[in-house]
């Protein structure tokens, strides 16, 4: 299991939508700093925000070529979030299943408490 603080990284550079925007980028092919500024309509200096969050969360390695920037996804990051959020599949019906099935259980054992008394 990744530890949280790693986690907590991840989540924090994923809660923006530039920043996402970017990870998808990523996914599909490595892109230069001012590509994705273009494709994005930001400028040089909001992306290089961007670009510094993702670095911070190890999501994105950077690579210089003569004097461009070029950017890939690091996939672990990404991984790890998937092993972090499949450790809920065991738990996954519908939502109202399990809510409901939890006031049942309650009404029952309450019932089953009165019943004794």
């Amino acid at each position: 299991m990744p530890s949280t603080s790693h986690l907590d990284g991840v989540f924090d550079a994923l809660a923006n939508e530039h920043r996402r925007e970017i990870i998808h980028a990523l996914s599909l092919q490595p892109r230069s700093i001012s590509e994705l500024a273009y494709e994005r309509g930001l400028s040089l200096p909001a992306i290089h925000r961007h670009i510094k969050a993702l670095e911070e969360a190890d999501m994105i390695v950077r690579k210089k070529v003569g004097r461009t920037n070029f950017l890939a996804l690091n996939r672990k990051p990404l991984r790890n979030l998937q092993d972090w959020v499949r450790q809920f599949h065991p738990y996954w019906g519908s939502e109202t299943e399990t809510l409901d099935n939890y006031v049942e259980h309650l009404s029952r054992h309450q019932t089953d408490n009165e019943e004794q008394q």
